[in-house]
This record gives structure tokens, sequence and C-alpha cells, in this order.
């Protein structure tokens, strides 16, 4: 469960974050809520995007990066006629079109955008560049030109065509993936230019839409009895995609002391990369299986 101990607080917050608010901003606003210094989140969220930011405190932020490797799910709306330098609404106008596509050309070519493909980032990315961001590089006024990437989109759907200038779709995707790169090629595969003037997030690995809470939620929560721990998810939450093993007390506190455990029985795993150890229905580590040893790998909340 999420706990507060001795003024520290380990539980995720699923921030259904607001447009405008960037995710350093939401972060802090998380440490200021649950009076908690120790602060994550698993994914950036552009100011110019709304929904999930699921932020880790204490010793959730061990898990963080099994949040970040899940896949993603976006809904975002692209208009057409204009490409800009950052491919969303904030940038300028690099190049524009009087092109509009039919939702039946849009429909001919989503194939091309699923499965397995090669895709450029944007220049305004946080991708590092010889140390630096892509984006400080950009706005200084640097050119930046970043390789194409492997990245996965397992489904790419058109969900509405408004009007003749914009369209709506939604993206499950991997790590990696640049929504706002999608509907620039997209734009230039139709013959047009297009540009992302709405974006929400609705799935973050393990964790889904109903899951999220507002900042309004929280800061209410927060006034009414100065608590908003009841509206945290629990640390375990994060490795709901990995296998879970169950240990006995004498076998975690070998854990603890860093030492493999040997696993019995004609079930137990021979080889995992990554599993949630549990010891009286707390998780307390995550270990890997190596030949057939439980290995500690982060231990979570120790004694």
């Amino acid at each position: 469960m999420a706990r507060k101990k001795k003024g520290t607080v380990h539980g995720w917050v699923v921030l259904d974050k607001p447009y405008g608010m960037t995710s350093t901003q939401a972060v802090g606003a998380m440490k200021r809520i649950f009076g908690t210094p120790k602060a994550g989140h698993a994914g950036t969220l552009d100011p110019l995007a709304s929904g999930m930011l699921p932020i880790a405190l204490g010793e959730a932020t061990k898990t963080v990066p099994y949040v970040m490797d899940g896949d993603k799910l976006y809904r975002f709306t692209v208009r057409w006629g204009a490409e800009t330098a950052t491919d969303d609404a904030e940038g300028e106008v690099v190049r524009a079109s009087d092109h509009r596509p039919t939702a039946e050309d849009i429909d001919a070519v989503l194939d091309e955008f699923e499965g397995e493909i090669l895709q450029t980032p944007p220049a305004f990315s946080a991708i590092k560049v010889d140390g630096e961001r892509a984006y400080d590089l950009a706005r200084a006024g640097e050119t930046v030109e970043l390789e194409a990437r492997p990245i996965t989109v397992h489904r790419l759907d058109l969900i509405d065509c408004p009007d003749a200038d914009t369209a709506v779709f939604e993206a499950e995707c991997g790590k990696g993936t640049y929504v706002r790169a999608i509907a620039r090629d997209m734009g230039r595969r139709l013959g047009t230019a297009g540009h992302v003037i709405e974006l929400r997030r609705l799935v973050v690995g393990p964790f889904g839409e109903e899951d999220m809470v507002s900042l309004d939620t929280l800061q209410a929560a927060l006034e009414a009895d100065g608590d908003a721990l009841a509206l945290l998810t629990p640390i375990e939450a994060a490795l709901a995609n990995l296998p879970q093993l169950d240990v006995t007390s004498d076998q975690a506190v070998r854990l603890r002391n860093g030492n493999p455990v040997l696993l019995r029985g004609r079930d137990a795993p021979v080889e995992e990369d990554a599993v949630g150890v549990f010891e009286r229905g707390r998780l307390m580590a995550i270990a890997k299986v190596e030949h057939g040893e439980l290995k500690p790998v982060r231990l979570i909340l120790p004694d």
C-alpha cells in the first residue's frame, strides 16, 4: 500500500496533468501536496498536452523504469495545411499546403504507420545530442539533426474528421514514439502538411484512465483534511505486468542482505529478467531469476 512514515510518502500519483503545465512543475506540485522531497515522473508530457503523468513518490521511484517501458495510448488532433518547427501549435509555420486529405485518403495510409517503423524524432524533443537536450539546441537557433530510430505503433485509428482541416486519431504505441512526428510524417505522406493541435495521454504502462486523479481533486483533499494519501496508487501497481513471487520471511532476510534465494518446485521460474517479490502480501523487492536463483535488484522499503 501507499504509506506515510516519518514524513515520507511512498506510492504513485497517476496525475491527470492539465494543459499548460510542464512535467517538472507537476512533480513540484506533488512534492508540495504530499510533503515529500523524493519524487519523479515516468515519461515527460509536453506543456501543450494533457492527461496521464504518473508521478512516483518515495520508494516508488525505484519502479519508474517498469512504467516508462510500458505501452502508451494517446488521443490527438492534427491540423492539416501547416507544418511547424515544433510539430505542434507552439512552433512557427515552416511549410504550408492548400491540399486537404479526405477520410478515405487518411484511412488508406494508416497501416504504413503501424508496426515496427523508423521515425525521426522532432527537433524540439528531450533527446540528448552531445550531452545537450535537442530542444535547448533548437531554441538557441542551432540546426538539430536527429537520426531515425525504430519505434513500435501497435494501433493507429482515425476517430473523427470534424472538418476538412482537422482529424482526430488514437495511437497505441511503445516507448520512444513521438505522436508529433506521426502527424508530421502523415501530412507529408498525404501530400499536405500537418501538426498536432491537441494531445491527451490516456494510458501509461499498467495505469489506465480509471487511475487518474486531477490536480483540483488532490488540492481539495489536502484543504479538506490535510491528507491526500487516500488518492495514491500503491507502489506494486507499477509492476502489474511483471511476474510475481512470494517468499518466506527467511528468504526475505536473505534478499535484504543481498544474497540469492534458490527457487524450488516444478513451477518455479528458471529465467526472468524482472519479478516483483512479495513477503506476506507486501512488495519488498524487485529481483531477477537466473538459473533458478532469485537475485535482488532493488529493495523496496527495507527495514
